[in-house]
């Protein structure tokens, strides 16, 4: 079994973090989308790992030969962007007729790893959504098996959306499919898609069946990252520096706090997440997302994402202020 990840997407939803750093690569509880990811399919026994990448794709492989020595990496290069089809079948020559488990790079969900790897035949993972429209979307008969992929269709018949996990046990004919519909030039929305590739292969009798995850983690848009970071650091419980030094600050858990952070007269938490060496001086911090090397001062952020290496300084005030009197600063929250 070879996992493959592609990671080649602008990740544009989440400008301006995207000029500079992968999507895959956005801290999220104390880690990275991608290393997520991949510890997640590691501890499930997957060793070999083939990387699709494209946009700032040096620093993809950069960070993955750093950190995750433990695992048999390859990188292949989608030079140009014609969709998800296109990006799996650059992969042909290294997957050969292995099985493959399929996993877009920002997709974080919760599921049983080895019961997928191990399923007798192919499997989609799924999840019922209110508004189907915008993913690729599974019509599942009486019997459980998927008879039909769509990608974002306008008028869905299923509101089981396709989450971004694909096991394919048959290879040969996925890379075939892959072939055909860039041979007929099939496509939706202007990409070789790799749902169109899955209906071929249903067309031609492969056996698909669905399987539920129990949460989907969306790390695609800054609002659903921020709720995504809570969530998970709930689930991964508080993590803080050994090397991190507090001067008259309190800390509300659950929290990610990095290396080295210097964190003096503030109030960090619930639910933040702050990278390496970063420094938070005078500050009310809560919901938000702090990358590396950052510095934080007199601000007051709630439900924020600041990268890495950034500098935001707020505007000190001194109060004087009498029994009974309620004051708001700043405009509206909305």
């Amino acid at each position: 079994m070879k996992a493959i990840i592609p990671v080649a997407g602008a990740g544009t939803k989440l400008r301006p973090h995207t000029y500079t750093q992968p999507k895959a690569l956005i801290p999220l509880a104390g880690k990275t989308i991608l290393s997520i990811i991949i510890e997640q399919l590691r501890d499930a026994g997957i060793k070999e790992f083939i990387f699709i990448v494209g946009y700032l794709g040096d620093k993809i492989q950069d960070y993955v030969m750093a950190n995750h020595k433990d695992i048999q990496s390859y990188f292949v290069t989608q030079s140009e962007r014609l969709g998800t089809g296109h990006a799996i079948d650059l992969t042909k020559n290294l997957v050969a007729d292995d099985e493959v488990l399929i996993i877009m790079g920002d997709t974080i969900a919760e599921y049983d790893v080895n019961d997928v790897i191990n399923a007798p035949t192919s499997l989609l993972g799924v999840k019922k959504v209110d508004d189907p429209r915008n993913f690729g979307v599974a019509e599942i008969n009486e019997d459980g098996a998927i008879t039909r992929v769509v990608e974002k269709p306008a008028i869905p018949k299923s509101n089981m959306a396709l989450v971004g996990i694909y096991k394919i046990k048959e290879t040969s004919q996925l890379f075939a499919c892959i072939e055909k519909i860039q041979q007929l030039k099939i496509k939706s929305y202007d990409e070789f898609n790799l749902t169109d590739a899955l209906e071929c292969m249903i067309e031609k009798n492969i056996v698909f069946l669905p399987f539920k995850v129990e949460n989907w983690f969306d790390c695609g848009k800054k609002d659903s990252l921020i709720a995504s970071n809570a969530i998970l650091l709930k689930k991964f419980g508080t993590s803080e520096s050994k090397s991190a030094d507090y001067e008259n600050s309190i800390i509300i858990p659950p929290v990610s706090i990095g290396e080295g952070c210097v964190i003096q007269n503030s109030v960090v938490g619930p639910n933040v997440s702050i990278g390496d060496h970063s420094i938070i001086n005078n500050c009310i911090i809560k919901d938000t997302i702090i990358g590396a090397y950052s510095k934080i001062q007199e601000i007051v952020l709630n439900n924020s994402l600041i990268g890495s290496d950034a500098s935001v300084k707020g505007v000190s005030r001194n109060l004087n202020i009498g029994d009974n009197t309620e004051i708001e600063l700043g405009g509206s929250s909305k």
